[in-house]
């Protein structure tokens, strides 16, 4: 992989984590049902990256990365309780 892509591929990274925070209306369940990934999704893959380069990082550390803030605070800030419709959606999905 070129040094443009890599670049490229962390800008995008950027974005949507950016594009994340900017709609934090956009709760995890219904990006789960709707694309098969949410923002625990990507700490988990931030945090299995950087140990994979030998970077010690916690999940911890990864969620904040990802949500641009402690996950205690996002979750007490802006994360609303699923609807059974959503819960649903998402039980069949697995």
């Amino acid at each position: 992989m070129s040094e443009a892509n890599i670049e490229i591929e962390a800008a995008v990274l950027r974005r949507l984590l950016k594009h994340l925070d900017a709609h934090k209306e956009v709760q995890n369940i219904d990006l789960m049902n709707l694309a098969g990934f949410c923002r625990n999704c990507l700490s988990k893959w931030y945090r299995a990256e950087a140990e994979e380069r030998g970077i010690e990082m916690d999940l911890e550390a990864a969620r904040q990365r990802v949500y641009g803030m402690p996950y205690s605070e996002w979750k007490a800030r802006y994360q609303r309780e699923a609807s059974a419709e959503q819960l649903k959606q998402f039980q069949q999905q697995q």
